[in-house]
C-alpha cells in the first residue's frame, strides 16, 4: 500500500483529502504543523507528500527545500495563493506539481496516482535503452539517475531529471511546452505552461556553462524546446 503524508494546517481539508485517498487504497498520515511535518517528511519514507504552502512555524517553501536536500520523493504543493510567482517559486524549489485551492478531491487523487506511477516508472531499471547518454561533457546515468558535467556530479530534482532525460533521449526533436507537460506530468497543461519553463531554467542553471546561451537545451521561439546533439 502506497504511503502518503499530508502536511496541512486546515484539519477539515486534510481529513477530506485523507478520506478520498484512503478510499482509493492509499495509507495516509496527517501533520498539521510545519516543523513536525518537515521532520516526518525528511526522516520517514513516503511515496508522495501533499504539502500546503501556508503553515504555522515553517512554511511550505522551506519544507520543500529541506525535502529536496535529502530525497526525491514526489511533492504535490497545494495553496489558496493563486499568484504565478508562488507557483514558480514552489516549482523552482523542486515541487513536482502545484494545485490551487479549491480543487476537487477527484483531481487530487488523479494527480497523486499519476505522480507516483511516473516516479516508479522512471526510477526503475531500463532494459530498453543503454544506461548512459554522453554528449559534450554531459553524462546522464539513467540507471542511477545521476547527472555529471565534465565528471562532476550535479544534483537535479526528480522532475528536472525526468525532463532532461526525456529530451536527451529524443535528440534534435522539437517539443511544445504543452507536449512536454502532458508527457512528464500526464495531466491537462492548460494554465500550467510555467511549470515547464521553470524546470528548463533550473536545468540550464545546473548543466550549462552559460545558461543564457545554452548548448544542450535549445529554445525554439514560439514553439518549444529541443535537445541539441
Amino acid at each position: 500500500m502506497k504511503k502518503i503524508l499530508i502536511i496541512e494546517d486546515d484539519i477539515s481539508i486534510a481529513e477530506l483529502e485523507r478520506d478520498y485517498l484512503e478510499i482509493n487504497g492509499f495509507q495516509v498520515e496527517i501533520e498539521n504543523s510545519g516543523d513536525q511535518g518537515m521532520f516526518r517528511a525528511v526522516n520517514q519514507n513516503y511515496d508522495l507528500i501533499i504539502l500546503d504552502l501556508m503553515l504555522p512555524k515553517v512554511d511550505g517553501f522551506e519544507i520543500c527545500r529541506q525535502i529536496r536536500n535529502e530525497k526525491n520523493t514526489p511533492i504535490l504543493m497545494v495553496s489558496a495563493k493563486k499568484e504565478d510567482i508562488d507557483k514558480i517559486r514552489g516549482l523552482g524549489l523542486g515541487a513536482d506539481d502545484y494545485m490551487t485551492k479549491p480543487f476537487s478531491p477527484g483531481e487530487l487523487v488523479a494527480r497523486v496516482k499519476a505522480h507516483i506511477s511516473r516516479y516508479e516508472r522512471l526510477t526503475g531499471d531500463s532494459k530498453v535503452t543503454k544506461d548512459e547518454i554522453e554528449i559534450r561533457g554531459l553524462t546522464i546515468d539513467k540507471k542511477s539517475r545521476r547527472v555529471y558535467i565534465n565528471g562532476k556530479e550535479v544534483t537535479l530534482t526528480t522532475k528536472e531529471f525526468d525532463l532532461l532525460m526525456f529530451l536527451a533521449s529524443n535528440p534534435n526533436r522539437v517539443f511544445k511546452k504543452e507536449e512536454l507537460f502532458e508527457k512528464l506530468w500526464g495531466l491537462d497543461s492548460q494554465g500550467d505552461i510555467s511549470t515547464v519553463t521553470v524546470h528548463i531554467r533550473k536545468i540550464r542553471e545546473k548543466i550549462e556553462v552559460d545558461p543564457s546561451n545554452p548548448q544542450y537545451i535549445e529554445t525554439i521561439w514560439g514553439v518549444g524546446y529541443r535537445f541539441e546533439v
